[in-house]
């Protein structure tokens, strides 16, 4: 008889600590819904990362700010750096299913003047002004969350662009599958 009153009290401590683990992890998940923010901070952290060490283009620093009252676009500041052995020539910025080749620099230009980026050269994306670090030159390029852009500087289809009630202007631009397309000089050409 003593041996199932141990059974018992052995099967009872398990479903007690077995309560307990549930009702920490449930604890754990409402705090983490309760603080919405965390997900984003953790999200941008790691997109911050990938582009770091992304090759062989990187991006360095970005910030993103708002640049319309009415809040659809957003205007960025890119540091880009050539991270791989060879010498790279941007001609394109792709994202939220569309790219564009030119950026505005008082009129259109091709992307692919401005970026070429011998190995461990630097360039950027931005505008001189609108609080931005101070750059020589503009080379402006805009991100919206419209679905139609008639600018052929302008990405379309942010999910999340910057607000001008934030302040400062200053705020998280999201635009899905971002990236850049690019030749590659292997050979020194």
């Amino acid at each position: 008889m003593g041996t199932e009153i141990s059974r018992a009290q052995g099967a009872t401590e398990y479903l007690v600590l077995l309560a307990v683990v549930l009702i920490v992890a449930l604890v754990s998940v409402a705090l983490l819904g309760f603080f919405p923010g965390m997900a984003s901070d953790s999200q941008m952290t790691q997109s911050q990362m990938y582009w770091k060490s992304a090759g062989p283009i990187a991006v360095t620093e970005s910030v993103a700010k708002a640049y319309s009252s009415d809040m659809t676009i957003s205007m960025v500041y890119l540091r880009l750096r050539n991270s791989g052995a060879y010498p790279v020539r941007v001609t394109k910025l792709w994202g939220g299913g569309s790219g564009i080749s030119q950026v505005f620099i008082g009129t259109y230009a091709n992307i692919s003047e401005y970026y070429y980026l011998a190995p461990g050269e630097e360039t950027y994306v931005g505008s001189q002004g609108y609080g931005f670090p101070e750059l020589p030159a503009t080379r402006l390029v805009d991100f919206t969350a419209n679905t139609y852009c008639s600018s052929p500087h302008v990405l379309c289809k942010c999910t999340s662009i910057c607000s001008s009630q934030s302040g400062n202007g200053y705020g998280t631009l999201v635009l899905n599958d971002f990236g850049f397309e690019y030749i590659e000089y292997i050979l020194g050409f």
